[in-house]
């Protein structure tokens, strides 16, 4: 089985529900941790370890700007994983067919 790390990683950032909130609430606008720990129910250092995951995949980058530390959306990595749901959602896409065809080609 071949595995691509930087992908697993992509995965792995997004299966989290609250990090896919805060890249939502990224996508609307840079924010600074402490305007993203309130809506999240978070602590600040709960905060800092989801985008610090984001930020190891290029998810989001953050920058400190004066005492805050603000995040903003990073480099479209989304766009691996894209492509990769893509490829398999034809191949399935795909099987699917020629299984109803042989089911159809069964029934007759």
């Amino acid at each position: 089985m071949h595995y691509n790390e930087p992908l697993d990683r992509t995965f792995f950032a997004l299966s989290d529900p609250t990090r896919r909130e805060i890249l939502e609430r990224l996508s609307r606008a840079p924010a600074t941790l402490s305007q993203l720990a309130g809506p999240f129910g978070l602590t600040l250092n709960g905060v800092k370890k989801h985008v610090a995951i984001l930020e190891d995949v290029d998810l989001v980058v953050t920058e400190k700007v004066g005492r805050a530390r603000e995040c903003r959306l990073g480099p479209a990595q989304l766009e691996d994983a894209a492509r990769w749901i893509e490829q398999h959602r034809r191949s399935w896409e795909q099987r699917l067919d020629r299984f109803a065809s042989y089911v159809e080609d069964r029934e007759r």
